[in-house]
């Protein structure tokens, strides 16, 4: 069979191809174990869509999720954004600059004003709905059988919408239910069959996770039949998800979204201020907040920057440099380790 095989000049070039990828991603994952993984070493679908020659600007890049859809690489984050008018400011400025992925949730409470303000600013932008990328995410309160379809049809009514391009479970667990109660993996199977219905019938187009370890995922893949197109989970230069995530996301097609990558509102000073950061930041002639994001995305994330500030908003999706390898590691060798938001290694 393999006589026969390499009787064609062009199956033998495609055969070494492929060899040649497989031993670049085994010689990458080695890397990625000694933290010194950059663009040039590991060929994710986020890194190949980031070092795409076209399209030239990076807000225009995207990745392929696993339903077929273009997924921003950078998205505008609206976590703690509140306020009719502050949201429909920030919209305004996160289109205007080129946005065009917003990212709530159920527990934003922020549905309803992001819907409202994209109402009024599409056509302001010529922009229609299908122009836009929207992930929305299930409250912990709402898992199982009994409340996942209501909480959908909740936050689509919220938005405005007859679709959700993203959905996510956004934590493994279940409000008012122990932390080490098997209860959280029952409802939580629940409500990723619910999901599962809801992105047949069209209303979710893609869905996915949140905050899901190894294990989480693990469990889910066992039992779904419809594969998470996400999996968002906290990741930044003080945080770093453990290797086996990174491995099994991508090889299930699984594309890893970055919160937090600025440390959060309590928290981004102590990164910001970094003096590797600031060094980097200088030599570039970029804002250390603009470094942190493009090396999450040379990390193989897509990121949901956010901000409450215009000139921020602006400058965290001008991304158009890159990271070299002697800056890569530079900041991949930065030792400081600090974890910011909930840790769902506690949840059963």
């Amino acid at each position: 069979m393999f006589l026969k095989f390499f009787q064609s000049e062009n199956s033998s070039k495609l055969f070494f191809g492929k060899l040649k990828l497989f031993n670049l991603r085994l010689k990458s994952f080695d890397n990625l174990l000694n933290g010194m993984t950059n663009i040039e070493t590991h060929p994710n679908a986020v890194i190949t869509a980031l070092t795409a020659s076209e399209p030239e600007k990076i807000l225009e890049k995207s990745v392929l999720l696993n339903t077929g859809q273009k997924f921003p690489l950078i998205g505008f984050g609206t976590y703690t954004i509140q306020g009719s008018k502050q949201i429909f400011d920030c919209i305004d400025w996160a289109l205007g600059a080129g946005y065009r992925a917003i990212d709530t949730a159920a527990v934003y409470g922020n549905e309803e004003d992001i819907g409202k303000s994209l109402r009024t600013l599409l056509p302001k932008y010529n922009l229609t709905r299908s122009d836009i990328f929207i992930t929305s995410k299930l409250s912990p309160k709402d898992h199982g059988a009994n409340k996942v379809y209501e909480a959908v049809m909740g936050s689509l009514s919220r938005l405005g919408v007859t679709y959700i391009d993203l959905y996510l479970i956004h934590w493994p667990g279940a409000s008012g239910v122990p932390m080490d109660s098997k209860e959280n993996k029952k409802l939580r199977t629940e409500s990723w069959k619910g999901l599962e219905d809801l992105h047949k019938s069209g209303q979710l187009r893609a869905i996915g996770v949140s905050n899901y370890t190894v294990r989480h995922l693990e469990e889910l893949l066992k039992t779904c039949t419809v594969k998470p197109a996400v999996n968002q989970v906290e990741f930044s230069i003080h945080y770093r998800q453990s290797v086996d995530l990174f491995k099994l996301c991508d090889s299930e097609g699984i594309i890893l979204q970055s919160y937090t990558s600025l440390g959060g509102n309590s928290h981004s000073e102590s990164l910001l201020k970094d003096p590797v950061v600031e060094k980097v930041a200088e030599s570039l002639k970029v804002t250390p907040a603009q470094v942190l994001l493009r090396w999450v995305l040379q990390k193989g994330y897509t990121i949901i920057p956010k901000s409450l500030h215009k000139e921020r908003i602006e400058q965290n999706c001008q991304l158009d440099f890159d990271l070299n390898s002697a800056r890569m590691k530079a900041l991949n060798n930065i030792t400081t380790r600090m974890k910011y938001a909930w840790n769902p290694d506690t949840i059963v």
